[in-house]
């Protein structure tokens, strides 16, 4: 395993979408460990949202622009001349891609591009991860994993774009960086909860906006499989990715980020979950809408980036979801949001730390 640890320490970092909910707890470990941070993205969406909660700008480098402003993005790598780019800059959500396809094709695939081409373009950065999704494979709803050499043919706007955003750095990679001193990986991550996401349709930041107003949890797909995880163990891996090839570009790659077997389950046993965490009497009620195409089991095979890294999964999904229940609690007992962002952090590295020695 690679020892972040000292690695990150004064590394220039620039992170697209570092105002969004990954981006910021992304922004909050890479300070964490001493890093030089710069954010790129358009100002967050929602209100609430972790990035103003937590005054992360205060403490990083942030840039308020458009993924899609080339000019602008040329300007800041220039500015920063970063070692290291994590991009995480998207249009995230599926039923928002089927209301705006091309905005959606449009950020996260001409995004990409804009991306690669300031890298291509400037000597500086020697490793880059392009985190995309679970999704981006051609789902056939079986019941094991995907490995990182099947077929790319995500289903939806939001899903397909994340699948070119991928053949674009293939295609990039092999076209302009081979023989090159820049290690390039993508990863692909599941579905993410944690403290501070207020996103529409995400089953998590509905659970709590139904609590708040003291209702029945409703659930539209309930029976839908997916790779649930803490926001700390991918963004762990990604930290760990782009470490590795930074020190040898031998382990660039594409890359599985999911949790174990035993953790893939479905949105009723997680929302269940979520209850009898919260307490309260919380519950839910079966509320199934017959809205656009979403996949109904979704798995990933992460054998190689556990043989690779030696890593494994630290938190299961009993303890995502209490670290994730903990954290509304505390914001509404009147606690500060990055104090509570940097003692998870802190939990989490400290026993990934231990786990080393």
């Amino acid at each position: 395993m690679v020892n972040i640890f000292d690695f990150y320490k004064g590394k220039r970092i620039l992170v697209t979408g570092h105002t969004g909910f990954k981006g910021t707890w992304l922004c909050e470990m890479l300070t964490y460990l001493g890093a030089d941070v710069t954010g790129y993205a358009l100002k967050p969406k929602s209100k609430p949202n972790l990035f103003d909660l937590t005054h992360i700008d205060e403490r990083i480098k942030s840039v308020i622009g458009d993924i899609r402003d080339i000019k602008n993005l040329e300007q800041v790598f220039h500015t920063v001349q970063p070692e290291i780019v994590f991009h995480l800059a998207a249009q995230p959500l599926v039923r928002e891609s089927y209301k705006e396809p091309v905005e959606t094709y449009e950020i996260n695939v001409m995004g990409t591009v804009n991306v690669l081409e300031c890298i291509r373009k400037t000597s500086c950065v020697k490793s880059f991860l392009n985190v995309t999704t679970d999704k981006v494979y051609e789902n056939k709803e079986w019941c094991w994993g995907y490995r990182e050499n099947e077929p790319l043919d995500g289903f939806d706007p939001y899903s397909n774009s994340k699948s070119c955003s991928e053949l674009v750095t293939h295609s990039y990679k092999k076209s302009f960086f081979n023989n090159s001193n820049v290690a390039i990986s993508t990863a692909r991550a599941g579905n993410v909860i944690g403290g501070g996401d207020f996103a529409e349709d995400r089953i998590i930041p509905d659970c709590f906006r139904y609590i708040e107003k003291n209702e029945p949890i409703l659930v539209r797909n309930p029976y839908s499989i997916r790779p649930y995880q803490h926001v700390l163990e991918p963004l762990f891996v990604y930290l760990v990715i782009a470490a590795g090839q930074y020190n040898d570009i031998k382990y660039e790659g594409y890359y599985n980020v999911g949790p174990d077997e035993c953790d893939c389950i479905n949105t009723g046993e997680l929302v269940s979950l979520f209850c009898n965490e919260w307490g309260d009497d919380a519950s839910w009620k079966n509320c199934y809408v017959d809205g656009p195409h979403e996949a109904t089991f979704l798995k990933l095979d992460c054998s190689k980036i556990k043989s690779v890294f030696g890593w494994k999964p630290r938190w299961n999904i009993e303890e995502a979801i209490k670290k994730t229940v903990k954290w509304k609690k505390e914001i509404l007992n009147g606690k500060n949001s990055s104090e509570i962002l940097e003692i998870q952090i802190s939990e989490f590295l400290q026993r990934k730390k231990s786990e080393r020695n």
